[in-house]
């Protein structure tokens, strides 16, 4: 049996805390493929391959029976906050 995407969500919330976390299981069903969308403290400071590595080493055990894992987004709390505020209208000054 593949590895569940509620495992993938148990260790990576245990390992890296995160403050959002979104996994898709996009093997459908089989556990062999996943999509994760990732914010953590963790990735203050961080280049990007940093924070994909530390993904994938919390996730070293379920690696061994996954194929394929896309990390769609990886960002600091304040990274975050940033893309989920509205555009903000510009009003022409009168």
């Amino acid at each position: 049996m593949g590895v569940t995407k509620e495992q993938v969500e148990a260790t990576l919330k245990s390992k890296l805390s995160p403050l959002h976390l979104d996994v898709k299981d996009t093997s459908g069903g089989c556990g062999a493929s996943f999509e994760v969308e990732i914010v953590t403290d963790q990735f203050e400071g961080k280049r990007l391959l940093e924070r994909h590595r530390l993904v994938n080493t919390a996730l070293a055990e379920e690696m061994k029976e996954i194929h394929a894992l896309s990390i769609k987004k990886a960002a600091t709390p304040e990274q975050w906050k940033q893309q989920q505020e509205p555009e903000k209208p510009t009003s022409a000054a009168a």
